[in-house]
């Protein structure tokens, strides 16, 4: 195991081909799908915390279920619509991604971080002093002003579902090996890889893999407490 974890350093430091291709990828990946989560769930999330409705309640029910959904339901659910028979691959429209690409795997782990942006975002902008609102609407702001005046408000909060949502995807394994299908040189992520090199062996690279992916979510962790600053000292 010793000369396993040495040889995993030694390939990061030599910044093995292998190794930076999967880790590009993996960040090319989840950076898209955690773009396209954050511009879909921040604005739900402050739309679900402001406003009343009739529904709301079962909505928010929808929202909750989608947090804790299993990653392999997911990558099922994207599978049968992306795939030949399915709604969506039947259709043939170039905009449409195709299954065992980086696309289809940005489409599975867009849904899988979506719901917790919205939600950990909706639960940041209710926290907030309702008497902040009123305030900003006694002063004469419009509703998107007095929204984003609340949005900055909550701040601390809604970086912590974007990074919830990152964490949730980075480390996700079933739903991208479902629908990317682990292809070398094409779909092959960190956590696709070590599962592959696991089973073929190759410890040094699977340990160099793992490395990588614990420092990501560590310095993903750390630039939040970073960006959060004295509040957590309050």
């Amino acid at each position: 195991m010793f000369q396993s974890l040495v040889r995993a350093v030694h390939l990061i430091v030599a910044r093995d081909a292998t190794l930076m291709e999967i880790v590009v990828l993996s960040l090319r990946v989840t950076g898209t799908a955690l773009l396209f989560s954050t511009l879909l769930g921040i604005p739900l999330g402050v739309f679900l915390g402001l406003k009343r409705f009739l529904g709301r309640r079962l909505v928010i029910a929808f929202l909750y279920t989608g947090m804790g959904f299993p990653p392999v339901v997911v990558g099922l659910f994207v599978y049968m619509l992306l795939s030949r028979s399915g709604p969506l691959g039947r259709l043939g429209w170039p905009i449409i991604p195709s299954l065992f690409t980086p696309a289809a795997m940005v489409v599975a782990q867009t849904i899988i971080a979506f719901p917790l942006v919205a939600g950990f975002t909706m639960a940041a902008v209710m926290s907030v002093d309702p008497g902040l609102r009123q305030q900003v609407q006694a002063l004469g702001a419009t509703p998107w002003q007095a929204a984003l005046t609340i949005l900055l408000e909550a701040r601390i909060g809604v970086v912590t579902a974007i990074i919830a949502g990152f964490g949730s995807i980075i480390s996700e394994v079933g739903a991208v090996m479902m629908v990317g299908g682990n292809i070398e040189h094409s779909t092959r992520v960190l956590t696709t890889a070590i599962v592959l090199e696991t089973s073929k062996g190759d410890f040094s690279l699977a340990m160099a893999l793992g490395l990588i992916l614990l420092s990501l979510a560590f310095l993903t962790n750390v630039a939040m407490l970073r960006f959060q600053g004295r509040a957590l000292e309050r």
